[in-house]
């Protein structure tokens, strides 16, 4: 199977060859691994990707010692997706993991309470997504590696505070230091040029502290000079006004979707975990997922459809071809 690289790939993997220190060099195939395509097709250069930057990341580690190796802190991928914090000091990104999740960082109302990623587990229907929050991005105080795990992520939320003076000054100097590290948070409109040097990452405004006093009128601000070019969800970790529908909203940006796999002959478990696939998948695919060698023998498969697949014409255990697309909540049944 082709690779089928992509410019971002190939510009990537350029600057790697021409990386000069370590940290350029773990940069450089940070991203490369981010804009991978991700098929079989590619599963050794992957491989490859790794080795090679967990060696980097070794050799820094081990030249610096063990203070500076915290500072190459990953966060291993959990659950349907990764989901990153990102925002200025004190925007409340601690608390809105707390609320969501049922992890306990660390909270305070002092700038720099987070010094190091805190991951959680978000619940949503059957599934869980990681939520990861972030040290404040801040010009003075960001590490390379910190853009490190904002590329690895599947989506960004930018955490704004309705109760500060300077709202869009924050915004605008963490998607300036980010731009720096070459990561540009996309939102509403595509990206035009998929050849340029910068790596986008999808995100969204999650404007915090609806509950301030001056919330509401801040939002009102931040929907002009940002509104056209984010999604603005305003919500409150304190009274968690606008929380509710959160989960799944974060769903539908992640582009997955929940398939169940039964037994010819047999009842469908659903009380077990569904596996998690892209949107767009194939029956192929999803056999994939089960088990690498089915792909090899598996000959057809019958589906049945969920009410939420959102499908004009149902499918009641009607048999489909391999290449069949799947849709969220799929019930699928593979003959080998």
């Amino acid at each position: 199977m082709p690779a089928n690289l992509t410019p971002q790939y190939l510009n990537a993997e350029q600057r790697f060859k021409e990386a000069v220190t370590t940290q350029e060099k773990v940069e450089a195939l940070e991203e490369m691994m981010a804009v991978i395509p991700k098929h079989k097709g590619t599963e050794k250069l992957q491989a490859d990707l790794r080795r090679r930057l967990a060696k980097l990341r070794a050799e820094t580690a081990k030249k610096h010692g063990v203070s500076k190796a915290s500072a190459l802190h990953t966060v291993p991928r959990e659950g349907a997706g990764q989901i990153v914090l990102v925002g200025a000091a004190n925007v409340g990104k601690s608390s809105l993991l707390a609320r969501l999740t049922h992890a306990t960082p660390e909270i305070g109302d002092y700038p720099y309470t987070t010094r190091l990623p805190h991951p959680g587990m978000m619940p949503y229907e059957n599934i869980l997504i990681q939520l990861v929050d972030m040290p404040p991005v801040d010009r003075h105080f960001y590490e390379p590696w910190m853009g490190g795990i904002v590329r690895q992520a599947d989506f960004v939320l930018l955490v704004a505070d309705l109760g500060s003076n300077d709202l869009l000054d924050e915004i605008s100097e963490v998607t300036s230091v980010l731009a720096e590290s070459r990561i540009f948070l996309a939102g509403l409109s595509p990206v035009e040029h998929p050849e340029s040097a910068e790596l986008p990452r999808r995100a969204l405004i999650l404007a915090n502290k609806l509950d301030a006093e001056n919330g509401r009128e801040n939002l009102e601000i931040l929907r002009e000079f940002y509104g056209n070019q984010f999604e603005i969800r305003a919500v409150s970790s304190v009274s968690g006004e606008g929380l509710a529908d959160l989960g799944r909203a974060l769903f539908e940006r992640l582009e997955i979707i929940r398939i169940h796999t039964k037994a010819p002959g047999k009842k469908v478990d659903l009380a077990s975990p569904p596996f998690v696939l892209k949107r767009g998948s194939t029956v192929l695919d999803a056999a994939r997922a089960v088990h690498r060698d089915f792909v090899q023998v598996l000959k057809f498969a019958k589906v049945w459809s969920s009410e939420r697949s959102g499908r004009s014409v149902k499918f009641e255990g009607q048999m489909v071809e391999r290449t069949h697309r799947l849709e969220d909540g799929d019930i699928l049944e593979l003959h080998l």
